[in-house]
């Protein structure tokens, strides 16, 4: 019997559904399988920088360099944590981003500091604390929190009952208190659930640490109190972790806790953990435009060597390589008016440029070049060696400062702007790689790999010019570990599209020799 028209078309729409539902199990299958090259690399979590603060124009902006991926990578099946960076050097100093301490969760603002051991925020009782950006930490309101009993290797109380911590830095400011554990989260955009760790409550502060704003310091420096270290001892990351801060004015940025595939292009330096419990490494010589400072490779040996500290607002050099590093730039800058600076309290060196010069210093002052002693070197644009004057437009002034009488280079935030930095500890290395922080989260956003930043005209190593937007004051609302958004896909979802599909094709084969049974029964009754 000849097929009707209608039994045609059912026919066709049901090999198109087997077809397609044929293959929609094959993937399913084929993902199932984690031996499948082909689809091993999307079976894993992208690892994306979660920035802040894009510019208007920034979608706008394209990149000439291939584009690269920055995955997980797949030798390192851990997750990380994945954190936003608030806050400008301009303004406030240093960069915090936002932790969550206690059941329930408890939110502080802390500074992200490599050069400290310990993580630690105000707690309740202290009387010596000053007002800052959260409340302080109520450790009877937390379900999860316990006191570090001296039952352990730890400094103790007169009363010999509870373990405490006490630091002071350069500045001469202090903090004290007692060291408890509780649950500490990490926000909505990290893959790692809530962990319990040992943090600092303190019970006095004195100096910058009782005026600032920031509740207290993230430390993140090699120490058994160290955030990071707890987090490796644990083998829930890997012994690494990122920094990427906001360039001039802009402020923001992004932080990982974790290991993830760096850019082929990141230029490494070895750093020595042996020599010195800070982040070091091996700075040989500085070049002002192209031109070797006149300087023994010996001046940046001194005491600690060169130090990479986050905590640290500038740079500091000793005093030979300072006053070298400043005649070498003021050369370069002869053309220009020097100015007073902000502050009469202090001997800043400022200059004055051209109002239309203001988006692109790189226009008018020199780069820099730290070569280490791999041969390796550190670019630096104007932004990573100045900071706007805060009174007068168009005007600059040096972020290098003499550092007193003591011989350790210190290299503060303003040198990594705009530079995503790879702190492998594991591989005893430190990692650099341009781009701009504060547009990369929305360049992600759109195209998965953060392409390199784009570069400004006449100068490869600058950032591009763009309009300041201020950091946020809040934060992103807490969201539990079982909320976090994910963009792996969902199979058990694709199961049940598939049955349904199978359902509907076995209907579509069978729908005509049901038409024709159904109209001989109705023949038979008629």
């Amino acid at each position: 019997m000849a097929a009707t028209p209608s039994h045609l078309i059912s026919t066709s729409i049901s090999i198109i559904l087997l077809i397609f539902s044929s293959l929609m199990e094959f993937l399913v299958l084929a993902s199932a399988n984690p031996t499948s090259p082909a689809l091993l690399l999307h079976s894993l979590p992208a690892m994306v920088l979660p920035l802040y603060l894009s510019t208007p124009n920034s979608s706008s902006r394209t990149s000439s360099n291939p584009r690269r991926l920055l995955q997980r990578s797949e030798s390192l099946n851990r997750p990380n944590a994945r954190m936003r960076l608030y806050d400008d050097l301009l303004r406030n100093g240093y960069y915090t981003t936002r932790l969550w301490i206690g059941t329930p969760p408890q939110r502080f603002a802390l500074i992200v500091d490599t050069g400290s051991t310990v993580t630690y925020v105000p707690c309740a009782s202290c009387e010596m604390c000053g007002r800052h950006q959260d409340p302080k930490f109520d450790p009877e309101e937390s379900s999860t929190y316990k006191a570090v009993k001296c039952n352990i290797d730890c400094t103790c109380d007169s009363d010999k009952v509870n373990c405490i911590y006490e630091r002071q830095y350069a500045e001469m400011s202090t903090s004290s208190g007692v060291l408890g554990e509780d649950l500490v989260s990490f926000g909505n955009q990290s893959e790692l659930a809530p962990q319990r760790a040992v943090f600092g409550c303190e019970n006095l502060e004195t100096g910058d640490l009782y005026s600032q704003h920031a509740d207290g310091i993230m430390g993140l420096g090699r120490g058994d109190l160290s955030v990071v270290d707890q987090l490796v001892d644990k083998g829930v990351i890997s012994d690494s972790f990122s920094l990427c801060y906001g360039g001039m004015d802009i402020g923001g940025g992004s932080m990982v806790l974790g290991g993830f595939t760096t850019p082929s292009d990141m230029v490494f330096i070895h750093s020595n953990p042996v020599r010195s419990p800070y982040y070091n490494l091996d700075l040989k010589e500085i070049h002002i435009a192209g031109k070797r400072l006149s300087l023994n490779p010996s001046v940046f040996d001194g005491k600690h060597g060169t130090v990479l500290d986050s905590g640290t607002t500038y740079a500091y050099l000793p005093e030979a390589a300072f006053l070298a590093f400043k005649d070498g730039i003021m050369k370069e800058l002869s053309s220009l008016k020097q100015i007073r600076g902000p502050d009469p309290n202090y001997n800043d060196i400022c200059f004055s440029t051209d109002e239309s010069e203001v988006s692109h210093p790189s226009d008018t002052f020199p780069t820099v070049d730290m070569v280490f002693g791999s041969g390796k070197k550190l670019t630096l644009s104007p932004e990573n060696y100045l900071f706007r004057h805060s009174k007068v437009r168009g005007a600059y002034c040096l972020g290098f400062f003499q550092n007193g009488k003591d011989p350790t280079t210190l290299l503060g935030g303003i040198v990594v702007r705009n530079t995503l930095v790879t702190y492998d500890r594991e591989n005893s290395k430190i990692g650099f790689w341009k781009t701009n922080c504060s547009e990369l989260w929305e360049r992600l956003h759109q195209s998965v790999s953060p392409p390199a930043m784009p570069p400004a005209s006449g100068d490869k190593n600058s950032t591009p010019g763009v309009t300041p937007t201020l950091a946020p004051t809040g934060a992103p609302p807490y969201v539990l570990p079982g909320s976090i958004p994910s963009l792996s896909f969902h199979w058990h979802g694709c199961l049940i599209f598939l049955l349904v599909l199978k359902i509907i094709s076995v209907i579509s084969f069978s729908s005509y020799s049901c038409v024709g049974l159904l109209i001989q029964l109705l023949r038979g009754y008629v």
